[in-house]
């Protein structure tokens, strides 16, 4: 069995102390980076120039949630840079089989991402092309908003599909993910929980990792602590 997988969202750190921000979670499995382009979603974040920084600040894998217009043309970018990760949304491109055979060429993992109202199924043959499906469980474009319970239809949806063998890849949630929400996301089949302000809005960032990681593995069928 697999160990949660906890992925801190930069959104909610201090953007002038990324480098200490990155140190304060050592023993996150990922660290979030959300780039948002204030056109697909109303609100400008950051961007390839940072996520080359941070790369060079960090040994912590990057997770790099592109909620951006046309991740055809600026996605790969963020694989040849080093990241981990890289995942665009289903709403933003016609042909996401080619956006994620790209990051996958230019050395990322990829991720295909759904608003919360986007529903799975037009989607599932598209999943055996991506490394990794991130639900949001919130609108995305700003953080510390309420999580969305049904949402996890999706996430059970995968899982099943997962489980039987006919998919492989990570299911992950962001949006709302903390000490009251990550045990019915766990439940429910994430392998990989984003979390902002419940790491980054604690008293020692580290410690809320590994707390969020043993309610995960408490609460999951599939998953299990391994150390």
């Amino acid at each position: 069995m697999a160990t949660p997988m906890i992925a801190p969202s930069i959104l909610s750190a201090d953007f002038a102390r990324l480098a200490d921000e990155a140190d304060a979670v050592a023993g996150a499995d990922w660290l979030h980076v959300d780039v948002m382009d204030a056109h697909f979603v109303p609100n400008l974040t950051l961007g390839l120039p940072v996520v080359e920084s941070l790369l060079q600040a960090t040994d912590i894998p990057l997770d790099c949630h592109l909620m951006i217009e046309d991740p055809g043309r600026w996605a790969p970018p963020y694989a040849e840079a080093g990241a981990h990760n890289v995942t665009f949304h289903a709403e933003a491109t016609d042909d996401p089989v080619a956006v994620a055979r790209d990051i996958r060429a230019a050395g990322a993992k990829a991720g295909l991402s759904v608003k919360p109202n986007t529903p799975l199924e037009p989607y599932l043959e598209i999943l055996r092309s991506v490394d990794t499906l991130l639900v949001m469980s919130v609108e995305p474009g700003f953080g510390g908003q309420s999580f969305i319970p049904s949402v996890l239809d999706k996430v059970r949806a995968a899982r099943k599909l997962v489980d039987s063998g006919e998919l492989s890849l990570i299911v992950e949630i962001d949006g709302g993910i903390n000490v009251d929400t990550i045990e019915q996301a766990a439940e429910a089949g994430v392998d990989c929980f984003v979390a902002g302000s419940a790491v980054y809005g604690a008293t020692d960032p580290a410690a809320a990792v590994a707390g969020l990681r043993r309610q995960a593995a408490k609460a999951s069928p599939h998953l299990t602590l391994t150390f």
